[in-house]
């Protein structure tokens, strides 16, 4: 990576004694403009290949970038014993400010798929003071539901067992796992199964339903006031286009949709070298702004 990385450690307001972990990236000559926070999705990092990409890219343009690592993700897992859901605005919150003195000309924020979710259940709840200009989402499950869905057709077998064995891993590394919690993460063969199994029990929901309907990101777009530009294409072999297509027809004034035909999930990667289409169409977001 071009520049100069730091880590960053966040200390959390919930009272549990967890951390948070990021890192700042810096291009050479210092960057002007809103510090850009890259958001992962389910089972990412700081170090996953579109966050990594989408870093080098806004580095090249110098812009200053942190690459968040969600509660307990990736190498940030050592420094907390919960775990990232939808809901975890507060994180988000407590991420920000602490960030404040390295943002003087605000933060623009980027979230992918389940990052996306997170920034939008985030974005209607942030401080002004927090001075959030602008945001951006690339293949988010607007209907969580409707994803859980699709990742159970055959066509995604092997993706939903991969996040299924990755999911378990993550939630049997925690030091809360309740025998009854364990037994049911046993028994999960889907998504679905672990969210109901854990993800919801663990943070206050019902079930997986109940926690994908509070959380889903659909209800959040008519709250969030600052510019957002929404990513996401027809042929996702995981989220699938019709909560973008109904709102296509009635989208508030300060929402961008950017819908294509094809790019797949998170896939809309340049050929031989070349830039990803989702970093283009932001940066001619974020220039449109200035």
């Amino acid at each position: 990576m071009p520049g100069v990385t730091e880590e960053r450690l966040f200390t959390l307001s919930d009272g549990s004694g967890d951390r948070m972990m990021g890192r700042l990236d810096t291009p050479e000559g210092g960057g002007s403009g809103p510090l850009v926070v890259l958001i992962h999705g389910l089972m990412g990092c700081d170090h996953s290949a579109y966050i990594w990409e989408s870093a080098r890219f806004h580095l090249a343009r110098g812009r200053r970038v942190l690459r968040l690592n969600l509660r307990g993700a990736g190498p940030a897992a050592k420094y907390a014993q919960r775990f990232y859901f939808a809901g975890c605005w507060p994180d988000i919150v407590d991420v920000l400010e602490a960030m404040m003195p390295d943002a003087p000309e605000g933060f623009f924020i980027a979230g992918f798929s389940l990052g996306g979710s997170v920034l939008l259940n985030s974005l209607p709840k942030l401080p002004d003071h927090l001075n959030v200009r602008a945001a951006a989402t690339v293949s988010v499950p607007l209907d969580p539901m409707q994803a859980a869905a699709e990742l159970k057709k055959r066509h995604n077998f092997i993706y939903q067992f991969t996040f299924v064995h990755s999911m378990k891993a993550a939630y049997r590394a925690r030091g809360f796992m309740r025998p009854e919690i364990s037994a049911n993460l046993d028994r999960a063969r889907t998504i679905m199964d672990v969210d109901n199994a854990a993800t919801a029990p663990l943070h206050g929901y019902p079930d997986a339903a109940t926690y994908y309907e509070a959380t889903a990101g659909k209800y959040m777009i008519p709250k969030i006031r600052v510019p957002l530009l929404l990513v996401h294409s027809e042929d996702d072999p995981w989220i699938p286009p019709e909560p973008y297509l109904a709102l296509r027809d009635d989208l508030p004034s300060n929402v961008e949709l950017a819908l294509t035909r094809r790019g797949g999930h998170v896939g809309y990667h340049g050929t031989h070298g070349a830039e990803a289409w989702h970093d283009l169409r932001i940066d001619a977001f974020l220039q449109d702004l200035a």
